[in-house]
């Protein structure tokens, strides 16, 4: 028979294992009851609202959302989920609910109409609306002041993304004819402003000088040189011989 310290440690060492038993299985059963029921939240981030309810209703939740969790996202297309609370391999109990927030998509902005405005104040205004300066181009218009916007791509109105590129054309100068001036020393005045103001062309300064040796009414000097380019707003400028008697 074993001595009675040995005996009441075998009683003390028989009530603690029994103990560690209870504790466990109640652990284990308060775990089952707890988890049971229970379901691991998927992940629904890119499906659109209706894809995501079902997603959710395959595992026993619930999406939930409001107004105030919509908004604009330059990259995810409108009506799909860009956020989720829970988030996803969370446990979470059955007919719980998942809070999402639902992209609205790109936020759209009107193009303002820039005809008529010069490139830097084109620049502003599409600053303004939030948009960007694209691609300029130069053209030849009829009405357009040069240096002004006489078109634009996408058009005034249109709805586009914010940070969009807007494509300017810019009116150039009028294309006008070129000429090469002829040499006109020594020619006859009458004859020479004869042939130019047929032709559309003007005269500026004429003066007359006389020259020994040379008959009235020859051309002496002219302005632009023989050989320069001339257009038809250019000024022509001549010195014509005149006899001493009209000199003065």
């Amino acid at each position: 028979m074993l001595p009675r310290p040995l005996r009441l440690l075998g009683y003390l060492a028989y009530a603690g294992a029994v103990l560690l038993i209870f504790i466990a299985t109640g652990y284990l059963s308060f775990n089952r009851f707890v988890r049971s029921g229970a379901t691991t939240v998927p992940s629904v981030v890119g499906l659109t609202e209706a894809g995501a309810k079902a997603a959710l209703a395959d595992v026993g939740l619930e999406l939930r959302v409001s107004e105030r969790n919509r908004r604009y996202d330059e990259t995810m297309p409108a009506g799909r989920v860009l956020q989720q609370d829970p988030t996803p391999g969370s446990v979470v109990k059955q007919g719980g609910a998942v809070e999402s927030i639902v992209s609205r998509g790109q936020q759209l902005v009107e193009v303002p109409d820039l005809t008529g405005q010069a490139l830097q104040a084109a620049q502003v205004t599409l600053h303004a609306a939030g948009l960007v300066l694209g691609r300029t181009s130069g053209v030849f218009s009829a009405t357009g002041v040069p240096g002004t916007v006489v078109d634009q791509r996408p058009g005034a109105g249109d709805q586009v993304g914010r940070a969009e590129a807007v494509e300017l054309f810019l009116c150039l100068e009028g294309r006008a004819e070129t000429f090469l001036m002829p040499d006109l020393v020594y020619r006859n005045f009458d004859d020479v402003r004869i042939f130019f103001e047929r032709r559309g062309f003007r005269f500026g300064s004429v003066k007359f000088e006389s020259y020994e040796g040379i008959s009235p009414g020859v051309v002496l000097r002219q302005y632009p040189q023989p050989g320069h380019p001339l257009k038809r707003q250019d000024v022509i400028s001549l010195v014509v011989a005149t006899p001493d008697r009209i000199q003065g």
